[in-house]
């Protein structure tokens, strides 16, 4: 019956593609009107880059001039020990978007972005299914508790792309998923809870189902990985009305708002970026592909983007003495 389902969700997205490549081709392109620009923002991701996150999370809020947040934050940093929650770092960055007025989504969860997307405590390990789910509602109590007063933070995300599996995940579960979001709702019923999915491989109908804005993605150029010495780089040809069409039909059926809450500006390689050389991260990432990027958001007809990939363009700007992109950027905040 899965593979069933399947099947027909694939059909179903390939007539989506070919009836939006027929729209493309037979009408003028439009471009989203009053577009909303905001970056995610992963501390792990800052340290990664060795960069100061503090320093590049407030070059984000005051010299780019972010005014929306997606934050992303992970449960083995949070509670590295059972039960002792670690929560100073998170609180100077909701902090400071307030202070800012920065308004926020915070992604929380157990499947929260960035590579492995799963971040277990490493004491989940030898729990059961339903005791590792019981920890992660305790979890998302404490969050949701500790910041539902923030004036910054506007929506809630559960999990990152719960539905699409991808990354190092000990399960998934649908069920569980709407237990997590029936929670967030009954801890805070004042914000909206976002779900969200694949742009590229999926047509939103179980976000839909699920959350109160379905949350999508959006990425160009990508490294398809096959072993660890070989892959390709990988361009997706699906024309940008397609997510407008899709956005549309989630509207129609479900009247739900759909919103890009991960716009590819930062490139997909195969190794982290410290240990890759500049002229293959630029690759899949550079001022004109960028650029490009952002023409194809503005022509999908949403109107609201959250760019992955700013920690990179700040290491680029002063680490690499390559400022093109985060200049760019500045431009649409």
């Amino acid at each position: 019956m899965h593979n069933v389902i399947k099947a027909i969700i694939i059909i179903l997205l390939v007539c989506i593609i070919l009836f939006s490549t027929y729209i493309f081709f037979m009408s003028k392109k439009v471009s989203a009107q009053n577009i909303t620009w905001g970056v995610a923002f992963s501390q792990m991701q800052a340290e990664a880059l060795k960069l100061d996150w503090k320093k590049t999370y407030l070059a984000i809020l005051e010299d780019l001039g972010a005014k929306h947040i997606k934050l992303h934050t992970q449960w083995d940093w949070v509670e590295g020990k059972k039960d002792d929650y670690f929560f100073n770092d998170i609180d100077w960055q909701v902090r400071e978007a307030q202070k800012h007025g920065t308004s926020m989504i915070y992604v929380t969860g157990m499947k929260t972005g960035r590579w492995p997307e799963c971040h277990m405590p490493s004491w989940t390990a030898d729990l059961s299914k339903k005791e590792q789910q019981e920890e992660i509602l305790e979890y998302i109590t404490q969050v949701v508790q500790r910041y539902k007063k923030s004036k910054a933070i506007v929506a809630w995300q559960a999990e990152n792309e719960p539905l699409f599996k991808f990354g190092e995940c000990p399960w998934y579960d649908k069920d569980f998923l709407k237990k997590e979001v029936e929670l967030i709702k009954l801890l805070d019923p004042a914000r909206p809870v976002i779900i969200s999915d694949s742009g590229e491989q999926s047509v939103w109908l179980g976000a839909a189902k699920i959350g109160d804005i379905v949350g999508t993605t959006l990425y160009r150029k990508v490294w398809v990985h096959l072993t660890d010495r070989f892959g390709f780089y990988f361009d997706f040809k699906i024309p940008a009305v397609s997510y407008g069409i899709r956005a549309k039909i989630i509207k129609q059926l479900f009247n739900k708002e759909v919103i890009n809450v991960e716009l590819q500006a930062e490139p997909w390689v195969s190794d982290v970026y410290i240990n890759t050389p500049l002229e293959e991260q630029e690759k899949s990432m550079n001022l004109e592909q960028f650029k490009k990027n952002v023409e194809y958001a503005k022509a999908t007809g949403l109107n609201k983007f959250y760019f992955w990939g700013a920690e990179w363009w700040y290491w680029m700007k002063t680490q690499q003495s390559k400022p093109e992109i985060w200049n760019e950027a500045k431009k649409l905040f």
